[in-house]
C-alpha cells in the first residue's frame, strides 16, 4: 500500500511540476508525451530487478530462478529501453494519434 501512494504521490508531483513550469505544453513537453514516457519507465521497472515485482510473480509462476528468469530477459530489456529512448526522444511516436483525432 505504501508503494502505491508514494508512486501516486510523486506521479502527482511530476505532473504539477510539468504544468506549472511550461503553462501547458510551451516548454517542449506535451502532458500526454510526459504521461507515455512515463507508463513506459514505470513498466520497465515492474519488470527490472531489483525491485521488479513482475518479474517475482513470473519466476515464481514458472518455479525458475529469478537470474535466470532475468537472464532470459535481457533482449528484451535492450528493446524496452531502446523503445523508451526513442519514445522519449522523438515526441511524434506518442502524439500521433492525439494530433491526428485532435484536429
Amino acid at each position: 500500500m505504501k508503494k502505491k501512494a508514494l508512486t501516486l504521490i510523486s506521479v502527482l508531483l511530476f505532473v504539477a511540476m510539468i504544468l506549472a513550469a511550461c503553462g501547458g505544453s510551451s516548454a517542449g513537453m506535451d502532458p500526454v508525451h510526459f504521461g507515455v514516457v512515463l507508463i513506459l519507465a514505470l513498466g520497465i521497472g515492474l519488470v527490472t530487478p531489483p525491485v521488479g515485482s513482475v518479474l517475482f510473480v513470473g519466476s515464481a509462476i514458472g518455479r525458475i530462478s529469478i537470474e535466470k528468469s532475468a537472464k532470459a530477459m535481457l533482449p528484451f530489456y535492450g528493446v524496452m529501453i531502446l523503445v523508451l529512448l526513442l519514445v522519449a526522444y522523438i515526441p511524434e511516436f506518442s502524439l500521433f494519434l492525439p494530433n491526428l483525432f485532435g484536429q
